[in-house]
């Protein structure tokens, strides 16, 4: 097994999916994990599964990012990873939107990946070592119909993965995004029973992350897709 030369990572917007895959997927490479999310109770029963810490926080408000940054410093040292998993959607005809709903898809999606990078950036640099992930989707790359302020949100978090790959790889800090394009199964979706691997596990999608961590600098990828097969593109 390729050995992950980081030791300390902090997962930002964590719910039952993919975040808790990821934060599984680390842990058992010999990671310490501290997970965030706006009601950190929610997270006991995962923290405790991969003897990590569970923390509040809005990344939408700086002064909760700094803080959520000190606490994981105080627990286990300045993260060497961190991977940015919050998004916020709206839907609707663009006549219709609530400019606060879009606003707040804006905020969550794109406005907290800064937020969150830019505190961990001030710690990686020092080191001239480190790892951000973002976690990207099908709007990332396509706007769809009725799909807006996703679409908005998305491409901005994409532009902020490339602008910071380019800039801070020369630094030995690993910047990548991550297009998950296509559904992603869970209990509250289950796939289909006539269509087999027609959505994303959230085991093989952290698999995805897990890799990006071991590779070798000399061939970093700044994006990848990823899509079950049947999925159109």
């Amino acid at each position: 097994m390729t050995e992950t030369p980081y030791r300390t990572a902090l997962i930002v917007g964590v719910g039952g999916g993919l975040s808790a895959s990821v934060a599984r997927a680390f842990a058992s490479a010999g990671m310490k994990i501290a997970l965030a999310s706006r009601r950190a109770a929610d997270l006991a029963g995962l923290a405790k599964e991969v003897g990590g810490e569970a923390l509040a926080c809005d990344a939408t408000k700086r002064g909760d990012v700094v803080h959520l940054f000190g606490a994981v410093e105080r627990a286990f040292g300045a993260p060497d990873v961190v991977v940015y998993n919050a998004s916020y959607r709206t839907r609707g005809a663009l006549i219709e939107l609530d400019p606060a709903e879009v606003e707040k898809t804006l905020a969550v999606s794109a406005f907290g990946g800064f937020l969150v990078a830019q505190e961990a950036v001030k710690r990686m640099l020092p080191k001239k070592q480190g790892a951000i992930l973002f976690t990207g989707a099908s709007a990332s790359v396509k706007g769809y119909a009725h799909s807006a302020p996703f679409a908005m949100g998305k491409f901005a978090l994409r532009g902020l993965a490339q602008s910071m790959a380019r800039e801070l790889s020369p630094q030995n800090i690993h910047v990548a995004h991550v297009v998950i394009d296509g559904g992603i199964r869970s209990a509250g979706r289950p796939e289909p029973a006539d269509k087999p691997d027609s959505m994303l596990h959230p085991d093989a999608i952290a698999q995805t992350y897990l890799h990006l961590l071991q590779q070798q600098r000399s061939a970093w990828a700044w994006e990848i897709e990823l899509r079950p097969w049947v999925e159109r593109f």
